[in-house]
């Protein structure tokens, strides 16, 4: 259903390239990946990215409307589907989506990914899946899947990708096969079709894909049912271009850019755009739209097109959008296939356009650009043909400058990688920090390129630095925490009367105490049973409790006060924490009205969590040894008097396995809902196991539903949290599972929430390695807090690029 341009010159930056010349990371695409111009294909939308302006921005024409989208933001690509199109933003660290079916004249914005160190290219939307891969290493990821949508193998690297109706493939790297995944059988009738065949590209329509062979013959598999993969005779490179869609297939001549077609019930026909020559062409499932060479313009043909709003007869449109660039505007001296001619005028200085790939054995490669194009469409836009011998002798300069960095950069590629073993597969990428959002913003928005490495890390260590100076460093105080007696404690306590009861831990009950000196305190009573002792033999808990919170000092900490050990007695002394427990406040029967608590804003709800999760980045990031609590609950978040959250409860704490410490294994622990799904199974405890449960947390403080809860549309059936939340955050209807207690979300909280969503959902992913880290989760966190705080119509985006753009 979705088709997109012939590949360009794929250059791919490594490890040390990105941390160095981050600025410079270009963005080249293959064929059945983005382009610069798409459709979606119930609204009949045609989008492209501006040529010849220095924000290469995305335009949108439906329906008699001309509309701009995201107008402060830069794009490499765009590609759609079948209620909306996506754009992968210039640096590949951001992909925005819209939905073009809501309105006429507007289009509804969902970011779907942000992540300045996970970068992202060859986009392939289909009709509802969205897919890309990590630039460098060509796993691919998908977002926007349902429970049948079966995921890309984590081992494959893919060259190129394409998405069609339900489905995805991509060539793989190593052999050049052809991959595809996604729902039913189609895929592996596709996959199958192709065998061991070597492609140099292909492009996904709704139920067939069709590419280049290795001898640059077109090959067609899948369905046949109107003829569509009955390709036309032709010999080898005599196509380029391809665009799918339902029934019918087309491709360009490479020899003069003329567009001819197949299949489509014999409706499909090209005489239309007889005398035509195109520079790239795609389809919704029953029209295609192709870039015109003379002007940039773009024209839409078919029997399904009917969008010209009445004001043409015409069997074919010519859209009224600005001129659209002929592919993406990337770093790189195009050396493969050579630069496109006057790409520095079009890409506005901001890079070149490579020539598509692949090359015809026949075609010259061009190091630098040919003699001018004609003037353009729009001369306000772009320069007429006078000036571009001023344009030509600048693009020489620039390509000369871009070039000799290039060089710089791959000798330092070869020495990191030498060096760091990640040219010799010793080290695997993985798509394991999404989204994350480090990036300080801009206020007018148009700050279009991700921060150097360099720069976040120096923002990290100056985080580290102000922790320590604030008085959170982990080094083991000499004073070892206040020794009581039991006495005293009874006395505080009323003698452990149910009255002064509050709570349970993990291993005992909690009751409210007041000391003779006049401090409220919370004392943990260890169960004295039988059955309890022997747990207490196994895990230690008091043990462990007071060996780690002696020594801990952090502000979203509990903090320890003392201890009680006398014959059979094992009593904890905490501060009090006024405000109680996290989880009262979300589940308690009585808070049932919007103005019960003051938690029932988005705002507080967001700095709870923020609150929470620098107290677990302190215990993985800066205590030494590092500690896992391994019991992340919402009854384990406390809340004292200033309305500031604090982690407790470190009865079932470990030193991190990687800690260099002694490190035993047990039996896994913690509670129902909540507990780590890879560390129950396979005992395999890491720091991702407490992300597992941080992001139950957040699920719980976006729906206001307990971590288990019975769902009584299901007759009383016990639903996750996490089953009940996620299918709706992955298919964008995150306003259908908000808590109802609280106010819908204003303009600027609904950025706020969403991205709290967002990287909940990918804490709870099945295995740790797809988490983020706690020091992700704090960065996405105090994100969105700053967004809550934004005043409307201000804010930034420079890191989630959102609607003031």
């Amino acid at each position: 259903m979705m088709t997109t341009k012939p590949p360009s010159s794929v250059v791919t930056l490594t490890v040390a390239a990105v941390i160095i010349f981050s600025s410079l990371l270009p963005f080249c695409h293959a064929l059945g990946s983005g382009t610069t111009l798409a459709v979606t294909d119930a609204s009949a939308t045609v989008c492209g990215i501006v040529a010849s302006h220095p924000i290469q921005r995305i335009e949108c024409y439906r329906r008699g409307h001309v509309i701009a989208v995201a107008p402060k933001v830069s794009f490499s690509v765009i590609s759609g589907g079948r209620n909306y199109f996506c754009g992968l933003r210039s640096g590949n660290y951001s992909l925005l989506c819209w939905d073009t079916v809501s309105s006429n004249v507007t289009f509804e914005r969902r970011r779907l990914y942000n992540n300045d160190t996970v970068l992202f290219e060859n986009l392939a939307v289909g009709d509802t899946q969205v897919c890309a891969t990590v630039v460098g290493a060509g796993m691919a990821s998908c977002w926007r899947t349902n429970s049948a949508f079966e995921l890309p193998s984590e081992y494959d690297q893919f060259a190129s990708i394409s998405s069609g109706s339900g489905f995805s493939c991509g060539i793989v790297k190593n052999g050049s096969l052809v991959r595809c995944w996604g729902n039913g059988s189609i895929a592996r009738k596709i996959e199958s079709g192709f065998g061991n065949m070597s492609m140099l590209s292909i492009v996904a329509g709704e139920s067939h894909v069709c590419g280049l062979d290795s001898n640059g013959f077109l090959v067609c598999r899948g369905s046949n049912s109107f003829g569509q993969i009955d390709v036309p005779k032709g010999g080898s490179f005599d196509y380029s271009g391809l665009a799918l869609g339902a029934e019918h297939s087309c491709a360009i001549r490479r020899l003069n850019g003329s567009v001819v077609c197949w299949g489509g019930r014999g409706l499909f026909s090209v005489n239309v755009t007889q005398g035509v020559s195109f520079e790239t062409i795609v389809s919704g499932s029953n029209f295609t739209c192709g870039l015109t060479t003379r002007n940039f313009s773009v024209m839409c043909w078919g029997p399904g097109w009917s969008n010209n709003d009445g004001h043409s007869s015409s069997p074919r449109f010519e859209l009224p959008l600005s001129p659209i660039l002929p592919g993406p505007c990337v770093q790189s001296s195009c050396s493969k296939c050579g630069v496109y001619p006057a790409s520095q005028i079009l890409c506005s200085g901001n890079g070149n356009i490579c020539k598509p790939q692949p090359c015809s054995p026949q075609m010259p490669v061009l190091l630098a650009p040919p003699p001018p194009l004609p003037p353009l469409a729009q001369p306000q836009s772009v320069p007429p043909s006078p000036s571009l011998s001023k344009g030509l002798t600048t693009g020489l300069l620039v390509f000369a400058i871009v070039g000799s960095v290039g060089a710089a950069a791959g000798i330092c590629t070869i020495i990191y990688c030498l060096w760091a073993g990640v040219c010799l597969g010793k080290k695997k990428v993985h798509n394991s920090v999404q989204p994350r959002i480090t990036r300080g913003g801009s206020s007018n928005g148009d700050d279009n390129s991700p921060p150097s490495r360099s720069s976040t890390i120096i923002r990290q260590g100056s985080r580290i630095i102000r922790r320590q100076r604030s008085g959170t460093s982990s080094t083991k105080h000499t004073d070892r925490a206040e020794e009581f007696n039991l006495v005293e404690l009874a006395s505080a306590t009323n003698n452990f009367s149910l009255e002064n009861k509050i709570g349970a831990g993990s291993y005992g009950v909690v009751y409210r105490g007041k000391l003779t000196d006049g401090r409220e305190v919370a004392i943990k009573r260890g169960d004295t049973g039988t059955k309890m002792k022997k747990f207490q033999e196994k895990e230690s808990a008091f043990e462990s409790e007071l060996a780690f919170m002696s020594r801990l000092h952090h502000k979203h900490l509990v903090r320890l006060i003392g201890y009680c050990e006398e014959k059979d007695e094992r009593l904890l002394v905490y501060e009090y924490m006024t405000n109680g427990a996290l989880y009262d406040h979300l589940h308690d029967k009585n808070n049932v009205d919007k103005s019960s608590s003051l938690l029932n804003s988005w705002r507080m709800r967001i700095k709870i969590a923020l609150d929470a999760s620098r107290g677990i980045e302190y215990l993985h990031n800066y205590a030494v040894p590092s500690i896992i609590h391994r019991d992340i609950k919402s009854s384990n978040i406390l809340i004292d008097a200033n309305w500031t959250a604090r982690v407790s409860d470190f009865g079932l704490s470990l030193m991190s396995p990687d800690s260099g410490h002694d490190y035993q294994p047990t039996k896994a622990a913690g509670t129902v809902g909540y507990i780590d799904p890879e560390y129950y199974g396979l005992n395999v405890l890491t720091a991702k196991s407490d992300v597992y449960g941080l992001g139950v947390v957040l699920l719980e403080l976006l729906t206001g539903k307990r971590a288990i809860f019975k769902d009584g549309e299901n007759g009383g059936t016990p639903v996750s949290v996490v089953s009940y939340a996620v299918p709706a955050i992955m298919g964008g209807e995150l306003s259908k599972i908000l808590d109802p207690r609280v106010e819908p979300p204003e303009l600027n909280e609904t950025e706020a929430v969403e991205l709290v969503a967002y990287t909940a959902m990918h804490c709870v992913n099945l295995e740790g390695k797809d988490r983020p880290t706690m020091a992700d989760i704090v960065a996405n966190l105090e994100r969105a807090l700053t967004l809550c705080d934004t005043s409307h119509g201000s804010i930034s985006s420079g890191t989630i690029s959102i609607a003031s753009d």
